[in-house]
């Protein structure tokens, strides 16, 4: 059971170790980082609840204690409690840059998308059907016949052939026409 005169002493010694890392001591830091590696990482890894990410971010948080180890004023609080903070500001930063990142994205990608408008790409449809039905009235029956098998009906040419009863070059020359006459009807540029 540790004790608060043992949390004291701890507390005493991280702060210790801190102001010599503070002196460029690389052996004090590496004590101040034993004394306070499992609470920094703990509220890291609450806050990002990924391991892989809070690794980072404790590697982050001791690079920045070491660089400002000189600014760490022992009369505001302790050196656990003062890296600690440091490493809780640290994460919810992390969070609140990946939410934005979120955001941007979730963002860029509505944007992107076109709206989709259903009732104009009916009316859309249903015009366009309505084109295409005057434009088959326009063909003669034998040409209308021909383009009807071959476009609605998925036949082939030999097929319609066979079915008509008339030689194939009759089927092609009909079909020909046929969408000629079509093209001419519906304004179609060559």
């Amino acid at each position: 059971m540790t004790t608060s005169r043992s949390r004291d002493a701890a507390g005493t010694g991280a702060d210790q170790a801190l102001a010599a890392a503070a002196r460029g001591d690389q052996a004090a830091f590496a004590s101040f980082y034993d004394a306070t590696a499992a609470a920094v990482h703990g509220t890291v890894l609450r806050v990002l609840r990924d391991p892989a990410q809070s690794e980072e971010v404790v590697q982050e948080v001791y690079l920045e204690a070491w660089r400002t180890a000189a600014r760490f004023d022992p009369d505001r609080g302790s050196a656990r409690g003062w890296v600690v903070t440091m490493a809780h500001r640290r994460a919810v930063d992390r969070v609140r840059a990946a939410q934005a990142s979120s955001l941007r994205e979730e963002k860029v990608a509505y944007q992107e998308v076109a709206p989709y408008d259903s009732v104009s790409e009916e009316v859309q449809v249903l015009l366009e059907t309505e084109e295409v039905r005057r434009a088959l009235s326009s063909l003669s029956p034998l040409q209308r016949e021909a383009v009807d098998l071959a476009y609605y009906g998925g036949r082939t040419h030999r097929e319609i052939a066979d079915e008509l009863q008339v030689p194939l070059g009759t089927v092609k020359t009909r079909l020909r026409d046929g969408l000629i006459r079509l093209r001419d009807v519906m304004g179609v540029a060559r």
